[in-house]
Formats: structure tokens, sequence, C-alpha cells
């Protein structure tokens, strides 16, 4: 069900703290910790600690929650020192867009040049 912890997912177990992972920030709705495959200097992920899918889905259930991921997303870039040299916050949604884990989460890049288009 949305919104509960899947026994399968890679991210519940890590809210959970059945699987290690590089925490930088907690609150009581989000979990932020940095990728294991970095894409960038700074490259954390920002989860809700409820279970859902993708970012659309997060957002309709949870506004609120939704918002907490953005508002920590700019918190990890300041905490990174990355927000004043600019960053990126990105949502991969679907496999044909990249995301692989599927648990709402933002990425959040910074501390090398971002070219436009990304990918």
């Amino acid at each position: 069900m949305a919104g509960e912890p899947q026994a399968d997912c890679l991210f519940c177990k890590i809210v959970a703290g059945d699987v290690p992972a590089t925490v930088v920030r907690e609150t009581d709705t989000t979990v932020a910790f940095r990728d294991i495959n970095p894409q960038a200097p700074s490259h954390v992920l920002v989860i809700p600690r409820a279970h859902y899918p993708d970012a659309a889905s997060l957002a309709e259930a949870e506004p609120e929650t939704a918002a907490d991921v953005l508002r920590e997303a700019g918190a990890v870039a300041a905490q990174e020192k990355v927000a004043d040299g600019g960053y990126r916050v990105v949502f991969n949604t679907g496999s044909g867009a990249g995301q692989t884990v599927f648990h709402a989460h933002a990425h959040v890049l910074g501390g090398r040049g971002l070219n436009w288009p990304p990918g």
C-alpha cells in the first residue's frame, strides 16, 4: 500500500536502518544520504520516509511531504556548500527516465558545472 514501508524496497530498508547509508540529514518526514554512484562531487538523495513509487504519487497523496523533500534538498545544498555556486534537483520518474529505485527521491547534485540539456 502506498505510504507504507515495502519489504522489497531498498530505500524503505535505509529508512528502517536495515541497510547502511551515509546519512547527511534527517527530519521527521525525510532522510538524506549520499548516492553510492555519485555523478557530481556532491550527490545526495533526499527521500520521504513514507513509501511512494515516484514524485508524482507522493505529491498527490502527501503534498506537505513532497514540499518537505524540496525544502530538504535546499538545506542539503546549503550544508554541502553548493547552494551559492548552483545545484540541480532531479526527480527521475519511471525506468525510461532512469529511475532504478521505485521509492520517490530527489537527487541533489552540485560542485561541478551542470550542462543543459542533461543527459
